[in-house]
């Protein structure tokens, strides 16, 4: 089943990911997606250059090896699964600073000495836009 959000610029976070590569839920039994969903909505929160980008989530995005898995999209742009993040407010804060960068540019390329050092190494997969390949 689909459920309609906005559609602008947003992180998809997978709510179910496991915490780390050897445990599916944290010592309080708290999966990773549900703490990285915390931790984003917290950051946003805290800072209003965070504004537009929303903060989606849902169960499963697939990629279970890759644990604390988001999807970065916007329309008409590339989009990202980025994944293998500790789900705490760093991972958080990189991932909205790498939006808000990403949101900005014209394709959703964003020039590799922007990027915040919280996501490099952390890719998985980009993604064209609807109606699109990239080159």
């Amino acid at each position: 089943m689909l459920t309609p959000v906005e559609d602008g610029p947003a992180i998809v976070a997978c709510n179910t990911c496991r915490h780390s590569a050897e445990a599916q839920a944290d010592d309080a039994g708290q999966r990773g997606g549900a703490r990285m969903v915390a931790a984003l909505r917290q950051a946003q929160a805290g800072d209003p250059r965070y504004a537009g980008i929303a903060v989606q989530e849902m169960p499963c995005l697939f990629a279970c090896t890759d644990f604390c898995t988001v999807h970065l999209r916007a329309p008409g742009k590339v989009g990202y699964v980025l994944g293998r993040f500790t789900p705490d407010a760093e991972a958080a804060t990189a991932l909205l600073d790498y939006a808000v960068d990403y949101a900005a540019s014209d394709h959703g390329r964003v020039p590799f000495k922007q990027w915040p050092q919280g996501v490099k190494g952390h890719f998985i997969t980009r993604t064209p836009p609807p109606g699109f390949v990239a080159q």
